[in-house]
């Protein structure tokens, strides 16, 4: 590591990207003292942050412990993990290890809902945003979706209610977030490559529920449940029918309701969002809203006009009775079952799965039923496309290729009206792509390329 500004301070911040810096610039804000460091050699905008904090030391390449052991305080970027040997050496010498999302909690005084989970809380965060602003409410969203925590405190004055997402990698260094409202949508495996198993990425899920006031459960998924006392305000969800005072889905007259109880609230069809895990994912943001006595029936016109997020199960379009689907955000298995369970009992024909990437240490096993219930094929590509193809192997139709687009053209090749063409990789993109975003808008392209042939033929 080398010190590239010499000076000496007691509080870090460790890593430059987009959550780092707006930690520094929050720790400048309040006339605080700080030194930076980066764990890449030469960091992205190196000069530009040199200007922006010109009485900062920046400390560039491996993180070492015998510098970051002279802080007081290292405020790390999500990103870093804190079982770094460095950072793990700082707090053994008594280093408060922190993150943007506890310097939030210190002075946050406004209500806060905070979600997490697996799968859907990048539309449950929007979602609940938009349904308190049309509950007349001066929202506020982001986390680690869109803008940073601390940028959001910038306009503290003018908002009635915070909404965060938070990754396990922010709850890791939060201590006491305190949140109103506090959810765990659902836990599946996801990020195998940084934590030691399903308990540790558990263990950092759940940190979101110290000293909350509220919770919302996922009755599906025991892995949602705090452990927090039964006299703590809760309200739950579920994908059948509810008790009294939670809510659920009930099948009446052939139609799918959303209800409280025994009350209806919105019917499937009235919603613009598709499949059984987003009706989990309204009901959830419901729920959260209700905690903070919010009136439902005044936000139902929002939730109706509500089209989801792109790259979550977004629907692409249709050729000669084939509809096409982007789910490109979908990085873990838990994310891909959600997709193939909830647009599998919705459709007249089959699913045509294009799932590969970068595994990330996943067990892919979980797969196979929901591919043997509604999958044609599964498409495999990219780096483990291999180890994706031997865990459906035995009870669906597999087809190996190199690439997204050879997967695409297979499939496009084979489908039938009445069918999906899915992706939803499972498997983060960085094989083959940017990240999801650019995965999803080449898939997109493709898509569009693909009906315009039937268009200008």
């Amino acid at each position: 590591m080398s010190q590239l500004i010499s000076t000496d301070y007691k509080r870090l911040i460790v890593g430059l990207g987009m959550t780092g810096l707006s930690a520094a610039r929050y720790c400048q804000s309040r006339g605080w003292a700080f030194d930076l460091c980066d764990s890449r050699d030469v960091p992205p905008g190196l000069d530009a942050v040199r200007s922006e904090f010109p009485q900062s030391a920046i400390y560039s390449g491996e993180l070492q412990g015998d510098i970051l052991s002279q802080y007081d305080e290292l405020i790390v970027s999500p990103g870093i993990a804190v079982s770094h040997p460095a950072i793990a050496a700082a707090r053994q010498a008594g280093a408060r290890i922190a993150g943007d999302i506890q310097l939030f909690a210190d002075v946050c005084s406004k209500p806060l809902i905070a979600i997490t989970g697996s799968n859907g809380k990048s539309t449950v965060t929007t979602l609940v945003g938009e349904l308190l602003a049309a509950a007349g409410k001066r929202v506020a969203v982001g986390g680690n979706i869109g803008i940073p925590a601390l940028d959001l405190l910038r306009n503290d004055a003018e908002t009635d209610i915070y909404v965060l997402e938070l990754s396990s990698f922010q709850l890791e260094t939060t201590e006491n977030l305190a949140a109103s409202a506090a959810v765990v949508l659902n836990m599946s495996e996801d990020h195998m490559d940084r934590y030691q198993g399903m308990a540790d990425y558990h263990q950092a899920k759940h940190r979101i529920f110290q000293q909350c006031r509220g919770v919302v459960v996922n009755r599906d998924d025991a892995l949602s449940q705090p452990l927090v006392s039964d006299k703590m305000p809760r309200l739950s969800f579920g994908v059948h029918k509810a008790d009294i005072g939670q809510f659920g889905l009930e099948r009446i007259d052939g139609e799918s309701w959303i209800m409280f109880g025994t009350e209806k609230i919105i019917a499937a069809s009235e919603l613009k969002i598709k499949g059984q895990h987003n009706l989990a994912n309204v009901m959830a943001a419901l729920a959260l809203i209700k905690l903070l006595s919010v009136d439902i029936a005044a936000v139902l016109p929002a939730l109706r006009e509500f089209a989801g997020l792109d790259h979550r199960c977004q629907w692409l379009g249709n050729k000669a009775g084939v509809d096409f689907y982007n789910d490109s955000k979908g990085t873990n298995v838990g994310s891909t079952l959600a997709a193939l369970y909830g647009l599998g009992p919705e459709i007249n024909g089959k699913i045509w799965l294009l799932a590969g990437g970068e595994g990330k240490g996943q067990d892919f096993s979980p797969l196979a039923s929901a591919c043997e219930q509604f999958a044609a094929e599964v498409l495999t590509f990219g780096a483990d496309a291999g180890i994706i193809a031997a865990a459906v192997a035995n009870v669906c139709p597999v087809s190996q290729q190199v690439t997204l687009a050879e997967a695409f053209t297979r499939a496009c090749s084979v489908a039938a009206a009445g069918d999906v063409i899915l992706l939803s990789p499972a498997c983060a993109s960085f094989d083959q792509f940017k990240n999801y975003v650019a995965r999803g808008e080449y898939f997109a392209q493709l898509v569009k390329t693909e009906i315009s042939t039937e268009v200008a033929s």
